[in-house]
């Protein structure tokens, strides 16, 4: 609908697993050995809560580095299951240009995490830089002639950035808690409505510009967070090496709190290894409003930010207050772990154009709920995941809406789920794309969770214990239904049964991971208009990680 309607997401941090990997710090793994890479220390709205790093005082400069480099290979195989296109003359995928099923590529990333600790005590500089970030295989091919060849952007491929830049904030430790200021991380508890970003299968993650405060009270730690989650647009001051915001009212703006009991992973640890279990907790409250909007600088048809005038400032009138918990019971030999949120949002002028407005407001009301479980039976791992996402009764999931773009027709995949002044509610519930279910249909054809409910059994086996690492086979099966079956590209709810088996060998600073996928489509994925049945779809997958 507009930037602040697309903005409902949460920024709250506290770092845990996604569900295509076995969660690094579990306190499953004190029976055997810590599994390696695991992820940071826990954090509340991007901010350290345990800051021993930098607490003591020191003569000198330290600086620590994190991060891994990522490499991808896949195969992509009838992804858009072989039924045809949808009304508005699309595949459900991409399909390649001389025909056939298979599309083939790869990636990769370089990132680190980056931590300086001044002389003194209680203060840290921290950054996430990210080198060739997801850059596609040949994406730069070299032009010209003679030694020194200069790499060019393929159309369709992501603006080439060499160093992209993530995040950098400030921390100081303070007598009411810890400050942290600047652009930082956000996630809060499973990643499923805010997500860092942080797994080494993740794509993108969440960051905000931040200030933000958390101090421990009576055994628990209460966050407080003031975010500038949008501003502009921008035109460049007279020296050219700043720019300045045009309109201050356009601003979107975001306050939260959290209140909430967690340990850290060592905690956790040792508390597994003596044979007690843990339970931490966490709620939040989250407001996000915009008075007024300027349409013409985020639409696919803005033009520059000089040709930007009075006329095209206009009423918005947006507010939206999302609330949420979390809880993780973890013993020796057990986890349990949920997260759920719910959003109520309003936009009292929904209308796009300057000087047409419209009588009636857009609402919305959506609700996310991920259940993750995992038991220890000798070496190996079994568990049973959960999750729903609301829905919407328009045509196409509204995974990825684009701003103006033309309503769905029924049978379509995707689109804006809003459509004044006929129909003025959003309320499919969207879960973060890299809180990874499973890996064709709601990562790759759907693009993330949204109007679905799904059931996923999983299994991790253990095959070899080398010492120094490991050698072992996962599988997971996913069964999945939408919420709204008009929003199905037949109008039918079984969306299908997909298995993701792998095979993994995990170093402590190296792995190698061979992932496959199948997916069954269900009936609705059928084309009524041509009778076309949808058929399977394939995914493999190799993986390399180097680790530091």
């Amino acid at each position: 609908m507009t930037r602040a309607a697309a903005a409902l997401a949460l920024a709250l941090a506290v770092p845990a697993a996604h569900a295509d990997e076995p969660p690094p710090d579990s306190g499953l793994d004190a029976i055997d050995t810590l599994a390696p890479g695991a992820v940071p220390d826990l954090a509340a709205l991007g901010v350290e809560l345990t800051p021993r790093a930098f607490a003591q005082p020191s003569e000198h400069t330290r600086v620590e580095l994190h991060g891994y480099l990522r490499i991808r290979e896949e195969a992509l195989v009838n992804l858009d299951l072989d039924r045809g296109l949808t009304p508005s003359g699309a595949p459900l995928f991409p399909v390649p240009l001389a025909g056939g099923q298979v599309l083939d590529g790869g990636d990769l990333r370089a990132r680190t995490d980056l931590a300086i600790y001044p002389p003194g005590a209680g203060v840290a500089i921290k950054a996430r830089i990210d080198l060739l970030d997801n850059l596609g295989w040949g994406a730069t091919p070299e032009v010209g002639t003679g030694r020194a060849p200069t790499p060019a952007a393929s159309p369709g491929q992501a603006a080439f950035t060499a160093i992209a830049v993530k995040r950098v904030w400030g921390e100081v430790l303070t007598p009411l808690g810890i400050l942290a200021a600047g652009r930082m991380g956000a996630h809060w508890g499973l990643g499923m409505s805010a997500n860092g970003g942080d797994c080494e299968e993740c794509d993108g993650g969440d960051a905000a510009d931040r200030l933000a405060l958390v101090t421990p009270i009576a055994g628990h730690y209460l966050a407080v967070a003031y975010d500038l989650s949008a501003s502009g647009p921008f035109r460049p001051r007279a020296s050219g090496t700043r720019a300045v915001d045009l309109e201050p009212s356009d601003d979107v703006t975001t306050v939260t709190a959290a209140w909430m009991r967690v340990k850290t992973p060592a905690t956790r640890l040792r508390r597994a290894a003596a044979g007690l279990g843990t339970f931490e907790y966490g709620a939040f409250v989250s407001h996000r409003w915009q008075d007024r909007d300027v349409p013409a600088d985020y639409l696919p048809t803005a033009g520059a930010a000089s040709t930007i005038g009075p006329d095209d400032l206009m009423v918005r009138g947006f507010t939206a207050t999302s609330v949420g918990g979390w809880a993780r019971i973890q013993g020796p030999r057990l986890r349990l772990e949920a997260e759920g949120s719910y959003a109520h949002a309003r936009v009292d002028q929904p209308s796009l154009v300057p000087g047409v407005l419209l009588d009636q407001a857009a609402t919305s009301d959506q609700f996310g709920l991920a259940f993750e479980s995992e038991a220890a039976v000798g070496r190996h791992r079994l568990g049973l995941d959960a999750g729903v996402a609301s829905g919407d009764d328009a045509p196409g999931f509204g995974a990825f809406p684009i701003p103006g773009a033309p309503s769905p027709r029924p049978g379509d995949l995707d689109g804006p789920q809003a459509d004044p002044p006929g129909d003025t509610t959003v309320d499919n519930f969207r879960f973060h794309p890299d809180y990874h279910v499973d890996r064709i249909l709601f990562r790759e054809i759907i693009g993330t969770v949204t109007d679905a409910a799904y059931v996923r059994p999983h299994a991790r086996l253990e095959l070899a214990d080398l010492g120094h690492a490991r050698i072992e086979a996962s599988v997971a099966l996913i069964a999945s239904w939408a919420m709204s079956a008009t929003s199905t590209p037949s109008g039918a709810q079984f969306l299908g049964v997909e298995v993701d088996p792998s095979l993994t060998y995990r170093g402590d600073s190296f792995r190698v991971a061979l992932d496959y996928a199948a997916l069954a489509p269900g009936a609705a994925f059928d084309n009524p208009e041509t009778g076309a049945t949808a058929s399977a779809a394939q995914l493999v997958r190799l993986r390399l990680g180097f680790h530091y």
